[in-house]
């Protein structure tokens, strides 16, 4: 009496899995894996296989969608990881130093007498001319002129009196000398 040959009879088609394995990944341990795989899937998936449908054919299918999904995976990983890059290069440092930086030169403008920081704060700030300045403020120019000379001393003063930090104060508008 003939015994019925196994309806799932996965072994006899191994050769043709990794064959197929192979010349999709060209790279012998990916195609193990792949082959891996599709066995696992395959018997995860075992009762959806027909009696008597092709087997082979079933395999092939398993182990060829296997390869698309894991070629999408890296493709969609490899897109997420250039975003991430892209996102870090734009990620600011931490804006402590700057705003402790900020609140120092604040702190130093307003220490200034309301004239001079008057002054400066019209030729500096507000971008007006010197002439534009002494008209706003009813003084003649040269006082202007004085005035904003001693703000620059006072503010470059305070800052030269911090131990351990370079001058960091831009001259707007005028000469420094």
């Amino acid at each position: 009496m003939d015994s019925p040959k196994p309806r799932f009879d996965v072994v006899g088609q191994l050769g043709s899995l990794r064959r197929y394995a192979r010349s999709l990944t060209r790279n012998e341990t990916d195609a193990e894996d792949l082959v891996q795989d599709t066995l696992v899937r395959a018997y995860e998936r075992r009762s959806h296989f027909r009696n008597g449908g092709n087997l082979k054919g079933w395999l092939l299918s398993i182990l060829h969608n296997g390869f698309i999904d894991s070629k999408r995976s890296s493709q969609s990983e490899a897109r997420r990881g250039d975003a991430f890059a892209v996102i870090a290069e734009t990620v600011l440092q931490p804006p402590q130093e700057h705003s402790m930086r900020l609140m120092e030169v604040r702190d130093a403008f307003f220490s200034l007498p309301e004239e001079q920081r008057a002054a400066l704060h019209l030729v500096a700030i507000e971008g007006l001319s010197y002439e534009e300045a002494a008209a706003t403020l009813g003084i003649p120019i040269g006082t202007l002129m004085s005035r904003i000379g001693r703000a620059r001393a006072t503010l470059r003063s305070l800052e030269a009196e911090q131990p351990g930090k370079a001058a960091r104060l831009k001259i707007v508008g005028g000469r420094d000398e």
